[in-house]
């Protein structure tokens, strides 16, 4: 059973509360079960657009394609757009792999996605470029919608910050509570709440994990909220 890696990436921090990284690594390994693939490591990409080329997780797992001993050779993504939307960062990728003599898999697009076949490479070509145009469409017509309904309303409320959500919320709430102060003994410091709330699952509004410092901002943008 050939041994390969899985890469899994969501742009927006919502994403990982949601199914981004369940529903890839469904797809992914779904895919290895039929294809006789053995998953042996998981890289997860979190809130990193598909128009960037810096990838802290990417990095790591090529890392590992090069420097580890354990014989990985392949990638498994869910689909092309996972590795990347801009067509520009999405072949400078592949090129690396390239390089290597690594292999890429998407669950939708096919197999040997760095391969020298010509109708390969145009599919590819294709597909990342479909791919940028629906990512630049939909920048577009968020940006018409606002624009019209400044043009009824006279304004245009922006996003919701993370502390007004029902979540950042209910995060909050979960950190006054861990800071009061029990009958018995000291009140808790603010790394003790950190590591209860990492112990917990809890992250932090980009996905990262909870620090002392962290739980302070939590503080301060409550307190300016009210």
């Amino acid at each position: 059973m050939e041994k390969c890696f899985a890469y899994l990436r969501v742009s927006d921090p919502s994403q990982i509360k949601k199914d981004g990284f369940t529903r890839q690594i469904k797809a992914i390994e779904q895919y290895a079960k039929v294809h006789k693939l053995k998953i042996v490591n998981i890289f997860r990409e979190q809130g990193v657009s598909g128009t960037k080329a810096n990838r802290p997780a990417l990095a790591q797992m090529i890392v590992s394609l090069e420097k580890n001993n354990h014989g990985v050779k392949t990638v498994i993504i869910e689909k092309l757009d996972r590795l990347a939307r801009d067509l520009m960062v999405q072949e400078a990728i592949i090129r690396d792999f390239r390089k290597g003599n690594f292999n890429i898999i998407s669950t939708t697009e096919g197999a040997d996605l760095c391969g020298d076949d010509p109708t390969r490479k145009l599919i590819r070509q294709v597909m990342g470029a479909v791919s940028e145009y629906d990512k630049t469409m939909l920048v577009a017509k968020l940006q018409a919608a606002r624009e019209r309904v400044k043009a009824i309303k006279g304004k245009c409320e922006g996003r919701k910050g993370y502390y007004e959500t029902m979540e950042g919320r209910a995060v909050v709430r979960r950190i006054h509570a861990l800071r009061r102060k029990p009958q018995t003994g000291k009140r808790r410091t603010l790394q003790k709440i950190a590591d209860m709330l990492n112990s917990e699952g809890s992250q932090t509004f980009n996905g990262k994990q909870w620090t002392a410092q962290h739980v302070q901002q939590a503080y301060i943008a409550n307190n300016k909220r009210k």
